[in-house]
């Protein structure tokens, strides 16, 4: 299914990869692609692209569902030379490439975006076991866009850091993974500091590193007041 929320059209479509779609008909993927979850997927009906990390980018899975004149939003820190992957170069990918800081604001046709930063604490419940970071301070960002007026917040891969509880979301998309993101446990706090309109969990189960309850989660911030639902993404073959 698609989760219809106020004035947006939102599916999750695999691991960290979620489309929205406004009543006017801009769309906005958020870290589209890897692990297969967009496999024969050739939408390219995307105006909008973002991009948190290296972890997140897949430059073939941009070229499935960009527009010709869509723009990309990439985070400073996103370089092909250190993805142990085969992608192309962010300049070379053939639209109009927007890279941003992890204090950023920009407006990109309708939609104002926010990023903020994302990261895994040095003293936090994320580390290696040799205390080394999967997601440094300074390697990837989070996404707050406002939608025709509606805001979604994308965490990307980070903890739940001090701050993000600040925030007016109206759509959460909630990274519940856990192991090297926030865990269910923490999502769910998060979720019931922010208040927001709807809760929808997504980056998890993906691959193994990511395996965790979805039904406990929803369960777990259902029991403290704040709506929350269920996505299935093999429900968004295209």
């Amino acid at each position: 299914m698609t989760v219809s929320f106020r004035n947006l059209d939102v599916s999750w479509l695999g691991y960290a990869t979620a489309r929205i779609e406004s009543e006017s008909g801009y769309v906005v993927y958020l870290d589209p692609g890897r692990y297969g979850v967009l496999d024969d997927y050739y939408a390219r009906d995307g105006d909008l692209i973002c991009v948190t990390h290296d972890h997140h980018y897949d430059s073939d899975a941009i070229r499935s569902v960009a527009k010709e004149d869509a723009t990309v939003v990439v985070f400073e820190a996103v370089d092909a030379d250190n993805i142990d992957r085969d992608v192309e170069p962010v300049a070379d990918l053939p639209y109009e490439v927007v890279r941003v800081g992890e204090e950023e604001h920009l407006t990109v046709g309708p939609v104002d975006l926010w990023t903020v930063a994302a990261y895994n604490e040095a003293d936090g419940p994320h580390t290696r076991d040799d205390g080394s970071l999967v997601h440094p301070p300074g390697f990837g960002c989070g996404f707050l866009l406002s939608v025709d007026g509606t805001t979604v917040f994308w965490p990307g891969d980070s903890d739940a850091l001090d701050g993000f509880e600040r925030l007016s979301v109206d759509l959460f998309l909630a990274n519940i993974g856990g192991s090297v993101v926030m865990d269910r446990h923490e999502a769910a706090d998060l979720a019931e500091a922010l208040n927001p309109g709807l809760v929808l969990p997504i980056h998890y189960d993906t691959i193994d590193l990511l395996s965790t309850d979805p039904e406990a989660f929803a369960a777990d911030v259902a029991a403290r007041g704040v709506p929350v639902v269920l996505e299935d993404p093999t429900d968004h073959a295209v």
